[in-house]
């Protein structure tokens, strides 16, 4: 069975599709900051006005990865991924000392891309990317991780800034809720993007949070909870003027538009109608829409180019035979997705396939998981050089 209408309350979370048409990538343009302050429209779709930069960081990742290659047209490929603008994760206190450096070659039509993760208890309903706060640490998620990177935007009003606020987390709480883990970090999730949203408030910041995908809050029993859930931390947080509304598939591997969707012949898909993320993007939004939200979507394209790898539609740890998928652009032909974008790079590990390490988790022993995998958030040579091979559009 593909994910039944009951195991979607139990899954766990992804550690954290393309239409045929993408945008050529521009030459890296390594250029100052803009002259004067900026100030982004969050009403309107800035990626139509600003390209996703390709952070140093994954650049540094991928120009180590084509000097381990002897292929010269495998390298050649590789290379060019170096190009791709892809979101940074700030997914550790330590990790905030990366955004400073990640500045320093935005030119002014580019906006730099984070991901924000670190909630106390993240990631409660799975094992491979649980973080480095403790459930009830919620002061110093607030003191010693946003209050440090609102301090850093706040010092650097010429760059443009999009935030993915904490992956994860607010759809565990919505289908997760019987799991003692997440009984014990609600409290703290729903304070702490609160608390983010709130703060990171700021003119050049662009903010979506996170919605899990199509095959987490598309069943039909989990859109108006679903829903609810993130309208609350919207309307706790002021109702925040830089706020767009959501990112969705991150770290995934659900297609864009596939029809029928991937898991469209389960016995139990007559309870999710959001086949694939166009779907989900639109039923969810109606869904947002009604709770009080703003809607818009960026869509996680970054290895979604193959489809029919998984077993089942919660497999999310390392899909073996996965491919990038659409580089970033804001032509997605659907008015409530603003973009296609890449927010989990690429050779990035989703978990580690060691059994006796403390950070293992089934799913990344599944027979639908590359193996052997590294610890999460570690490079992955061989699984990268795959992602080349399979890339759709290919390189």
């Amino acid at each position: 069975m593909k994910l039944t209408q009951s195991a979607v309350l139990a899954f766990a979370a992804s550690a954290l599709a393309a239409p045929s048409s993408t945008t050529q990538q521009e030459p890296r343009k390594v250029a100052a900051a803009c002259s004067s302050a900026v100030s982004l429209d969050a009403s309107t779709n800035v990626f139509k006005k600003y390209t996703l930069h390709a952070n140093k960081f994954y650049r540094d990742e991928v120009t180590a990865a084509v000097s381990a290659l002897s292929d010269s047209s495998l390298a050649s490929a590789a290379a060019a991924v170096a190009d791709v603008g892809t979101f940074l994760w700030i997914d550790t206190i330590a990790n905030i000392a990366k955004i400073e450096p990640a500045l320093a070659d935005v030119p002014c039509d580019h906006i730099l891309g984070l991901v924000i993760y670190d909630l106390p208890g993240r990631d409660c309903a799975a094992k491979a990317s649980n973080g480095e706060l403790k459930v009830g640490e919620i002061s110093k998620y607030k003191s010693q991780y946003i209050d440090p990177i609102v301090k850093l935007i706040k010092a650097y009003p010429n760059t443009a800034f999009a935030l993915v606020i904490e992956p994860d987390s607010l759809p565990n709480l919505v289908t997760n809720a019987d799991k003692d883990t997440c009984k014990q970090s609600a409290s703290g999730y729903r304070d702490g993007v609160a608390y983010a949203l709130k703060n990171l408030n700021l003119p050049n910041v662009v903010m979506y949070i996170d919605a899990g995908h199509g095959g987490w809050l598309g069943w039909d029993a989990n859109l108006k909870p679903g829903a609810q859930e993130l309208a609350k931390a919207y309307t706790s947080a002021g109702k925040p003027k830089q706020f767009r509304g959501i990112s969705t598939n991150v770290a995934g591997w659900n297609a864009w538009d596939l029809s029928p969707g991937e898991f469209s012949t389960a016995s139990d898909a007559k309870y999710n109608k959001c086949q694939n993320e166009k779907i989900y993007v639109t039923t969810f939004g109606a869904a947002l829409k009604t709770a009080g939200m703003p809607n818009h979507a960026i869509v996680d394209t970054g290895r979604n180019g193959v489809t029919g790898l998984r077993k089942e539609w919660g497999d999310w740890c390392n899909v073996h035979g996965a491919g990038f998928g659409v580089r970033p652009t804001a032509d997605t032909g659907t008015e409530l997705a603003d973009a296609f974008v890449w927010i989990k790079p690429g050779g990035e590990s989703d978990g580690t396939s060691d059994t006796s390490a403390n950070r293992y988790d089934s799913f990344c022993g599944k027979d639908d998981a590359f193996k052997p995998a590294p610890e999460a958030g570690t490079w992955n040579q061989v699984y990268f050089e795959d992602l080349i091979k399979n890339a759709n559009p290919s390189f």
